[in-house]
């Protein structure tokens, strides 16, 4: 088993911050809509060669950048009036991902505004830590965020057309797509449909509509626990048919209509479990912190602590998993 673990990094990268990755052990990091410039509607190969060149002089790997800047294509979603040129600059933008030796790109097909939790951040977790919570029956906007009605219907109709488009360029760049859940999972949110938001929904786009190589998930297992208690069949069914690429290690406590952030260790599943049917699918992608209680101390929403005690407990798990060679 060859799974890896890597640190996300959110905002500017600094020698400080590749610093921090390397005392944590990791093998390297996911970018998070890096600062890169955009021309033309594309990042540049010469521009991301840099940023991987950075990482690489701390002896890290860029595994992935995820999610480009979002008016670098949002117009492709709705089928808004730049849609086919966003479409043409994010091909320009994969091709130089991969002449850049960069060998994965994270999306989502959501709505910034629907992302993520609408509701009150506390102190609710244990011992006092910061998590955030998801109340449905609180969180209708009350608005229509694209002043319409968009369906299932429309937005598969412009998913199919971008991801047709782009993967068979992913696979002469050398590059995997990696589709993030829907999250919150819910099936409309501000008058949008989210088509991710479910087992089917995944199913029919990874096995369905491009059944590629070269496109497959980020397998957010927190949206997953969110989304269903099976998420972790749900996770087994994909990994053991190549389709994720990465996963975002997280959970929470609860699922829609209700739920609220927590600690690895105390959600709706096992984490040993995860990384034992992992194993047992032959899975050899990486695994990221991802979202994480804001711990004592910690000085900004990103949660250094909460992250390095995340990544210490997965590092942790994986090694005793490899160590007492659990069965496949």
């Amino acid at each position: 088993m060859t799974i890896r673990v890597a640190l996300g990094w959110h905002g500017e990268l600094t020698d400080s911050s590749l610093d921090y990755a390397v005392q944590l052990g990791v093998e390297g990091l996911i970018i998070h809509v890096p600062d890169a410039p955009v021309v033309d509607g594309a990042w540049q190969a010469v521009d991301l060669q840099a940023l991987r060149n950075r990482v690489e002089r701390h002896g890290l790997r860029l595994f992935s950048i995820e999610n480009t800047q979002w008016d670098m294509y949002s117009d492709c979603m709705w089928g808004g009036p730049r849609a086919d040129e966003q479409l043409a600059a994010y091909c320009r933008t994969v091709r130089n991902i991969g002449e850049a030796g960069i060998g994965v790109l994270g999306f989502c097909w959501m709505h910034l505004e629907g992302w993520g939790y609408m509701d009150d951040v506390g102190p609710e977790g244990r011992g006092g830590a910061v998590v955030r919570r998801f109340d449905q029956g609180r969180e209708d906007p009350g608005f229509l965020i694209r002043g319409r009605v968009i369906g299932e219907a429309e937005m598969w109709g412009h998913f199919e057309r971008f991801i047709t488009t782009v993967a068979p360029v992913a696979e002469e760049a050398g590059v995997r797509l990696a589709l993030h859940p829907d999250d919150v999972p819910i099936p409309m949110f501000g008058g949008i449909a989210r088509i991710f938001s479910s087992f089917d929904g995944a199913r029919r786009a990874v096995e369905e509509v491009c059944d590629s190589p070269s496109f497959g998930l980020n397998f957010c297992l927190g949206t997953w626990s969110e989304m269903s208690p099976a998420a972790l069949d749900h996770m087994e069914h994909f990994a053991a048919r190549g389709k994720i690429v990465y996963l975002h290690f997280r959970d929470v406590k609860g699922h829609v209509p209700a739920f609220e952030e927590c600690f690895l260790g105390e959600g709706n599943y096992d984490p040993v479990d995860v990384l034992v049917r992992l194993r047992r699918t032959g899975f050899d992608g990486f695994l990221e912190e991802d979202h994480v209680p804001v711990m004592e101390g910690d000085t900004t929403g990103w949660g250094a602590r909460g992250r390095a005690y995340t990544t210490g407990y997965i590092q942790g798990l994986l090694r005793a998993v490899e160590k007492l060679d659990v069965p496949r």
